[in-house]
């Protein structure tokens, strides 16, 4: 699978993301150290995550190289999104560790487009988000289709060559 990474077109396998193994065909964009791929349980449509490559648990386990190039392409993904979803805002968080809410063991951002009155308090975000984590029964839920993920991720991988 051939997909745009900011300048060139690469070639994408499949990547851990903890546990869990990200199929090529839901990741839309990838640099040397990091990786952007939809989500299988979205707060709201486009919501994504962004991940390191290197399994790392926690923020304080990043190299200021990985950081750095999370955050660049955290900045680049969300714009992004925002064009693609006609968002006009962007929450973007992390959760760091099991007591901040992190269910999956690697370290990733949540990159969620925004609309005015899209939840009734602009924080109510922060608990759908909890919610959503929370209620992980199983990574093989079927919250969305195959299909669905491989088409929104082709498409946001169309968006970043524009």
């Amino acid at each position: 699978l051939d997909l745009y990474t900011f300048g060139q077109v690469i070639s994408m396998a499949s990547l851990r993301f903890g546990q869990h193994l990200i199929t090529s065909s839901q990741i839309f964009f990838q640099s040397s150290l990091s990786f952007a791929f939809v989500n299988i349980r979205p707060v709201v449509l486009g919501h994504v995550l962004v991940a390191p490559k290197r399994l790392v648990k926690r923020f304080a386990g990043l190299t200021q190289e990985e950081i750095t190039d999370l955050f660049i392409n955290s900045q680049r993904v969300c714009a992004t999104v925002e064009r693609a979803y006609n968002a006009t805002s962007c929450t973007i968080a992390i959760q760091d560790g099991h007591d901040a809410g992190q269910t999956v063991e690697h370290v990733h951002v949540h990159i969620v487009p925004r609309r005015s009155g899209d939840f009734k308090r602009y924080d109510d975000v922060y608990d759908k988000i909890n919610e959503c984590e929370s209620s992980l029964d199983s990574w093989q839920r079927t919250a969305r289709s195959e299909q669905d993920m491989n088409e929104e991720a082709s498409h946001l991988a169309a968006m970043l060559k524009q």
